[in-house]
Parts: C-alpha cells; structure tokens; sequence
C-alpha cells in the first residue's frame, strides 16, 4: 500500500471535497480518498500499482489545480 498527500487549490466547501473522493476513489486500485477543504489536503491510499501523476491529472480534470511543495 502507499499513500499520497497531494495539495489542492479551489477546494471550498463540502462539495467540492466530494468531487474530489469520488473522482480519485473511482481509479483502480484506490482504496481510500480524503479530502479536506479547509487545509488543501487530499490523502489517497492505493495499492502499489497506482501512480501519483493519474491521481494528480484526475483531479486536475475535474477543475482543481495541484500545488507542487
């Protein structure tokens, strides 16, 4: 299993947090999404096959930006 932190701008309310977790839940081999709003952090856990860069664009396609650390 691995996990991903990944910082996200334009999330701001409820909604938004649930795009993102159904979004990013609907990729194989993720088994977990949170999202919180407030601080810009998405958590994901995957299996290891997943990879951080279709997390990231998935999220970007559905109208968030990622912000690189």
């Amino acid at each position: 299993m691995k996990e991903f932190k990944i910082k996200v701008e334009g999330m701001v309310c409820g909604g938004c947090e649930n795009r993102v977790k159904n979004a990013v839940g609907a990729i194989e081999g993720v088994t977990n999404v949170t999202a919180d709003h407030t601080t810009g952090m998405v958590v994901v856990t995957s299996s290891d096959e997943v990879v951080e860069n279709v997390i990231k664009e998935r999220i970007e396609d559905i109208g968030f930006d990622i912000r690189e650390e």
